[in-house]
């Protein structure tokens, strides 16, 4: 239905937004939709109303089935919308970016250079439905978003949550399933939603390839063949992504995750372990979150006899514009899902990991990285000479 209402609906934008601002001030809700449109000619803009008087049913809007199963009545032309939260954010950034009136979390300078400077001024709304509710409800309706996009994986109470959060707010909530492995549905979902079909289904197709080349490569390589290895973080190194935790889904993927555990976490800080344990568990190679000890743990006799260390076998993870790994888990993880396993076994693939990082930036945020840039970014990621 989305698709067969959308044309009709583009044609009463302008009458459809009138209405609804009008309905908006009666009522006093702040939270109602607003519809920035091009403005037309006199006389063009009678003609269409002319025609809204001919055609009395179509009302400008669209009927939309999230991957909760939630029916949500939307406009049929959306250019405003809203992140959810962090992983939302991320997602939008790639396909919308021009559409968001906000931000869950303000840009650092390095994600500013990345995504445009105009994001400095953009207001900052916070989240729901993660950890902690920080969303600036009020902040949220005086933006005036046409709909509040949540992404990630689909848990248990989201639909009320939604559900509470769409009446509060008088403003459509759209959840879009978004997971390791089928991004690709997700920017294809987006894309119809958004009414950019052809972005959406140019990162769907990438997203895909990207996934079904590693799978593929996998499957080639025996799990007893695979590199054991450790993702650790923290302070002090002694937080580490456990074997089957949300956030270590691309570790899982492509390597065997030592760090096994009877309470997995599924917190972006992993669980806490024992530098005794890790010497148990003795990983052939360790990646570092960056704000780790990767600079230091090489001069520091107590990690000495672990095998990575002393095979000098150990990287950091990029982390610009966000962690290639986790934290938060979403899109980001696409570009560790290229990186570690051409680090790994790096005989099995026909492109770099300067190729993959290149592409991924590309595509995924429409920036070229200049050579200074690219060898920033991943020198520390790749075999030291």
């Amino acid at each position: 239905m989305l698709k067969t209402l959308r044309n009709k609906g583009r044609l009463l934008a302008t009458t459809a937004a009138a209405f609804a601002l009008a309905g908006c001030l009666a009522a006093g809700l702040a939270g109602c939709a607003s519809n920035d449109t091009a403005a037309e000619p006199e006389a063009e803009v009678t003609e269409e109303v002319v025609a809204v008087e001919e055609e009395p049913a179509v009302d400008g809007t669209v009927t939309f089935t999230d991957d909760l199963g939630r029916t949500v009545e939307l406009p049929a032309q959306i250019d405003a919308i809203c992140p959810s939260g962090f992983t939302a954010q991320q997602v939008l950034l790639t396909i919308a970016p021009d559409k968001m009136v906000g931000l869950a979390q303000e840009l650092t300078d390095d994600q500013l250079k990345i995504f445009g400077e105009k994001f400095a001024d953009y207001p900052v709304f916070g989240a729901v439905l993660g950890a902690t509710d920080s969303l600036n409800r009020e902040a949220v309706a005086a933006a005036a978003p046409q709909v509040i996009i949540d992404t990630g994986e689909a848990k248990e109470g989201a639909e009320e949550d939604l559900n509470a959060l769409q009446e509060q707010l008088g403003i459509p909530v759209v959840f879009i399933e978004a997971k390791l492995s089928d991004y690709g549905a997700a920017y294809a979902r987006l894309g119809e939603l958004l009414g950019m079909e052809d972005r959406g289904n140019e990162l769907s197709q990438y997203c895909a390839d990207v996934y079904q080349t590693v799978q593929d490569t996998m499957a080639t390589i025996p799990e007893d063949e695979r590199v054991h290895m450790a993702y650790l973080l923290g302070e002090n190194g002694l937080n580490a992504i456990a074997k089957t935790s949300f956030q270590g889904a691309v570790m899982d993927m492509v390597a065997d995750n030592v760090v096994v555990v009877d309470d997995v976490s599924g917190k972006g800080n992993g669980n806490e372990v024992s530098l005794e344990q890790i010497a148990l568990w003795n990983p052939d190679l360790i990646i570092f979150q960056t704000g780790s000890i990767y600079d230091t743990v090489g001069d520091n006799e107590a990690w000495a006899g672990i095998a990575a260390i002393a095979n000098d076998n150990y990287y950091q993870v990029p982390n610009d514009p966000w962690c290639w790994m986790n934290n938060p888990p979403t899109v980001n993880q696409l570009m560790g899902l290229q990186w570690l396993p051409r680090l790994l076994y790096p005989d099995k693939f026909d492109d770099s990991i300067a190729d993959v990082t290149r592409g991924y930036y590309s595509m995924m945020y429409n920036y070229d990285l200049t050579d200074d840039e690219l060898n920033d970014l991943i020198k520390d990621a790749i075999p030291r000479s």
